[in-house]
């Protein structure tokens, strides 16, 4: 995964002690790799135009962001590259070889308009070292001259790599924004479009209601048993919100009973009331107070008001709960998306992976989805809009491993000074073989034209690069484990 190589042009070991400023003669450049199929004129080149670097150690031979002026070749010593990731160095390699290369490695090709080459890592020496260093801006065009066509195919092959990367990577976002923005409509239509239907049926139950009433009022129904009726009312309604969860059996039992009850008080369409009143809570035996109230009379009609009365509570509830379902829906894009906050903030992981599992719910149809979170952890400093792409991209691998049955666990605890998120799946596992590269880019086992294999790059280096922190997967048949770290900083120290 490192940005620019510590390429090895290992030689034979050699005894020889260097200089502050020394050049290198022809024959010791030809015990070197990189440069023994050079011709004697290009070898004499060399000599003229290289001079011999000494630095102590734990000394910087150039950091990274600095304009790329050399190129470097070890003489004797130990060197490590490192990348500056947050605020931590993080050693790529390291190496003792003798001819190892490192510095303005890509100076032969052209940076784009209006920039220059920097080095993308730092070098520094671990133990005392020696250095062959070439003037970049002088090498560059000696390159070019001593193998045009090899320059040529080599820069082709970067840039082209570099633009291909660039391509994919906006059309894996893409492709990720337009799965995520199909599941969010299709779960928004759904609460949308019950709360459209449960308004509907809400007009015409408070119109039946409104019939029934003035159907009561004329037959002189007396003050005092309308108010009873009120009050029944009232307590039916309040039962609704408390109605006990029934079983298909259980509900069939008491719509049977609930049924005989209203047939055997003379009350029409008894089959088609007994199932609202059941869905109530309400039982025969409540019921037995409706016709203490109405004298006997015209209990056809008050049964009727009172089914009007509930129905109109249980859509006013399906309705609460449909709209209540779309705030969560919007809260949790908006919270997904960040769209309203900085990019670099103190956040709580577990906002955005609940955001996250939220906007993925069609995507996780028929798998089960297990929260284990500690919610004592610290907030981490993070760009939370990255780290949702990362949790969407593991969780999106795992929902297609399983293929729609299985069991998604997300799980967060601490691990020393660092948060720990583990995401994972009970799909056939990775094979060992493929383990080692699926942090690769443009690397996939999906079919053609089903991924672009920069999703794990991606997420590798958000986590990685960005965050300072570290990405790992553990696999075996039923049990796939990616595993996030990220670093846990004192707020009062942290940049």
């Amino acid at each position: 995964m490192s940005a620019t190589p510590l390429g090895s042009g290992a030689g034979p070991a050699q005894t020889t002690t260097y200089r502050e400023g020394d050049r290198i003669t022809p024959d010791e450049l030809r015990t070197m790799f990189l440069f023994d199929a050079l011709d004697p004129e290009q070898l004499d080149w060399i000599t003229r135009r290289s001079r011999v670097e000494l630095f102590p150690a734990g000394g910087v031979v150039y950091t990274e962001g600095e304009p790329a002026t050399c190129f470097y070749v070890l003489l004797a010593g130990t060197i490590a590259m490192t990348r500056r990731v947050a605020s931590d160095e993080v050693e790529i390699t390291r190496s003792a070889q003798r001819g190892a290369y490192a510095g303005a490695t890509a100076s032969f090709t052209d940076p784009p308009a209006g920039q220059q080459h920097r080095y993308p890592a730092s070098l520094r020496a671990i133990t005392d070292v020696a250095m062959m260093a070439l003037p970049a801006d002088e090498f560059a065009p000696q390159l070019r001259a001593w193998f045009p066509m090899a320059m040529h195919l080599i820069e082709g092959m970067l840039i082209g790599q570099r633009n291909s990367q660039i391509v994919v990577g906006q059309r894996e976002k893409l492709l990720a924004l337009g799965s995520l923005t199909a599941g969010l409509t299709h779960e928004l239509n759904n609460p949308a479009a019950a709360a459209v239907r449960a308004t509907s049926s809400l007009r015409e139950r408070i119109a039946g209601m409104r019939h029934k009433l003035a159907l009561l009022a004329k037959t002189n129904i007396d003050a005092e048993a309308l108010a009873q009726l009120v009050e029944i009312q009232e307590d039916a309604v309040k039962r609704v919100a408390d109605a006990p969860t029934l079983s298909p059996l259980e509900t069939s039992d008491r719509e049977d009973d609930m049924g005989s009850w209203l047939e055997d008080h003379e009350v029409d369409g008894a089959w088609e009331l007994a199932p609202i009143f059941v869905g109530a809570g309400l039982t025969p035996d409540w019921m037995e107070q409706l016709p203490s109230v109405t004298g006997g009379e015209d209990l056809n009609g008050s049964v009727r008001w009172l089914a009007y009365s509930v129905e109109t509570e249980m859509l006013m509830t399906e309705i609460e709960e449909a709209t209540r379902r779309i705030s969560t829906l919007v809260s949790a894009a908006k919270n997904y998306s960040h769209m309203d906050r900085a990019g670099h903030e103190w956040v709580d992981i577990h906002e955005g992976l609940k955001s996250t599992l939220t906007i993925m719910t069609h995507r996780l149809r028929g798998i089960t989805v297990v929260k284990d979170l500690d919610r004592t952890l610290p907030k981490v400093l993070a760009y939370p809009g990255e780290l949702n792409q990362v949790w969407t991209n593991i969780i999106d691998n795992a929902a297609a491993a399983m293929d729609g049955t299985g069991t998604l666990t997300v799980r967060t605890s601490r691990d020393g000074d660092q948060v720990l998120v583990e995401i994972c799946d009970t799909g056939p596992g990775i094979p060992p073989e493929l383990q080692r590269r699926i942090f690769e880019p443009f690397f996939t086992t999906k079919g053609v034209g089903e991924g672009t294999g920069l999703g794990l790059d991606i997420s590798w280096k958000i986590v990685v690069n960005r965050h300072g922190g570290d990405l790992r997967v553990v696999s075996s048949p039923g049990d796939t484990r990616f595993e996030v770290r990220l670093p846990i900083r004192n707020p009062d120290t942290s940049p």
